[in-house]
């Protein structure tokens, strides 16, 4: 029986981790920088919690993580408590945070030089797609642990893949919130062009999110914007931490962003009228503020 540590129960690794325990049967400790949570994840799913990422890990075959930033992956990995000082030769370590391709190619290092398993696996799919279990998993690493990893990435995502060498799933997950950015930029414009014109948004979303236009940001999403409703996933405060992400590795690769770049400066506009939590449909906000 694969024995799983499961490392931060954000709105993403709650029900992730939740989704090993129920749909894969699996013996599942957890982690979490706020215990309680970690408590309430063990009442719904059994199991237990660790009180550091290193207890969590110690005894464990895959130590699944799903953090913050950079910086708390790493903590959480190679840190003083980190998982990778209890891992057992030859476990694995499958890393959900979205992060930068640097500390996924640093982290896979460090682990084979431990004789571990590391595949950076970046998600796609907000918190519904969490929650429903079909996520879009974009991997990077050796094929090897990919291929131990994959089963159990299964119960949690209805699309995975290896995508290339240690940090190409990182950088996979910028092309996504690349592509994102400018789509729901393109759909507040459209949205708030077709309102001041007078139009039945809503009536006009149903025609042309029938045919080019369309996309899963204007079928998920004009409702909401149409509204001005903005508590339905994403976060623009972790929108502009992936975007920073983004334009840094553009600084390295020479890959210009013009609409990445504009578009994050908007984002800081929205957090400026109070939206670091809203979600990221609330691009077309900044057009209320420009009409007063």
């Amino acid at each position: 029986m694969t024995r799983v540590a499961w490392i931060g129960l954000g709105v993403m690794g709650f029900p992730m981790a939740g989704h090993l325990a129920k749909r894969g049967g699996f013996d599942v400790t957890v982690y979490n920088r706020t215990a309680a949570k970690a408590a309430r994840w063990v009442e719904a799913y059994g199991g237990r919690a660790a009180a550091t990422p290193r207890a969590a890990a110690e005894g464990t075959d895959v130590v699944f993580a799903c953090v913050g930033n950079d910086d708390d992956l790493r903590q959480v990995a190679v840190g003083p408590e980190g998982a990778f000082q209890a891992m057992k030769r030859g476990a694995l370590f499958v890393d959900h945070t979205t992060a930068s391709a640097t500390v996924a190619r640093e982290l896979h290092g460090l682990a084979k030089a431990q004789g571990l398993g590391f595949v950076d696996a970046p998600v796609s799919g907000g918190q519904a797609g969490a929650e429903n279990g079909v996520l879009t998993v974009m991997c990077g690493g050796d094929p090897a642990d990919y291929d131990r990893a994959e089963p159990l990435i299964a119960h949690f995502s209805r699309m995975r893949k290896l995508l290339g060498p240690a940090g190409s799933g990182q950088l996979a997950k910028m092309c996504n919130q690349i592509a994102i950015a400018g789509l729901v930029q393109g759909l507040a414009e459209a949205v708030n062009f077709g309102m001041k014109a007078g139009l039945d948004m809503l009536a006009v979303v149903d025609v042309i999110s029938k045919g080019a236009a369309g996309s899963w940001q204007m079928e998920n999403r004009h409702k909401t914007m149409i509204e001005g409703k903005f508590d339905f996933g994403f976060a623009v405060d972790w929108m502009r931490k992936d975007l920073s992400i983004c334009l840094e590795e553009s600084r390295r690769n020479g890959a210009p962003l013009p609409v990445t770049a504009l578009v994050d400066q908007f984002y800081a506009e929205v957090q400026k009228l109070g939206g670091r939590r809203w979600d990221t449909s609330s691009l077309i906000a900044r057009f209320q503020r420009l009409d007063r």
